[in-house]
């Protein structure tokens, strides 16, 4: 039976910044009439400002976000198994890191549908070469918990890991508690330690920095509801 392919289709990290999209991405979004999507309403404004040569209406989207039940993710494949070809959109960045297309992936995968990741900003990679840290040995860890004894409890795990194995560690919050974790690694973290912020990455106000612990207590930044990652090393 011919399937279809899936493509991998990463976003800009902000809305006015479609320019770091690759041409040939482009062209790939406008050859495909099937989507599955984080949010239906961004991912149709990403179409438009991708001059689809296509009526909007008569691209067919389907949702895949996290209150999609995991029953119901191998539905989605439907037009794959008829042979079109499906795009997977994120939010923002690429599909499927940090990011529930993994699940499709993973579905399509136990299928024997082939799978295109197509090239595209990605902030954890931009954020790594940015910051000076060791880009051979990192982990991503994703959010880390809410609860502020147990983010500590965690950021000490992750300082303690930096040091034992040489290794970059990154993570992510939601925008509006940037504030509240940045005050939790410094007040944790040893003075000496590392700290690189990325904010608003390829954004006309984009904020990279590298400072030791010590010196972020001096130099508090304006992150609040910027997206942003962190990253520790020694």
């Amino acid at each position: 039976m011919n399937y279809g392919k899936i493509y991998l289709i990463p976003c800009p990290l902000g809305e006015n910044s479609v320019e770091v999209i690759p041409a040939y991405v482009k062209a790939i979004i406008n050859s495909l009439d099937e989507f599955v999507v984080e949010d239906e309403k961004s991912a149709r404004r990403y179409l438009k400002k991708m001059e689809i040569s296509r009526p909007l209406q008569e691209i067919n989207l389907q949702t895949l976000n996290e209150h999609t039940p995991k029953e119901e993710v191998s539905a989605l494949l439907k037009p794959v198994l008829e042979g079109k070809n499906l795009g997977i959109l994120s939010e923002a960045g690429c599909p499927a890191i940090a990011d529930p297309g993994s699940d499709l992936v993973k579905a399509a995968h136990e299928k024997n549908i082939k799978v295109i990741p197509l090239v595209g900003p990605s902030s954890i990679l931009l954020a790594l070469m940015a910051s000076g840290f060791n880009g051979q040995s990192f982990c991503f860890n994703g959010y880390l918990p809410k609860e502020k004894h147990e983010r500590i409890k965690k950021l000490r795990e992750l300082e303690t890991l930096i040091y034992k194995k040489d290794q970059t560690q990154l993570f992510i919050e939601t925008p509006y508690r940037n504030r509240n974790l940045f005050d939790d690694i410094v007040s944790s973290c040893s003075a000496s330690t590392l700290l690189c912020i990325a904010c608003n990455i390829s954004l006309p106000d984009e904020f990279i920095r590298t400072r030791t612990i010590a010196e972020w207590k001096r130099n508090i930044p304006e992150i609040n509801k910027r997206p942003a990652i962190f990253l520790l090393y020694k």
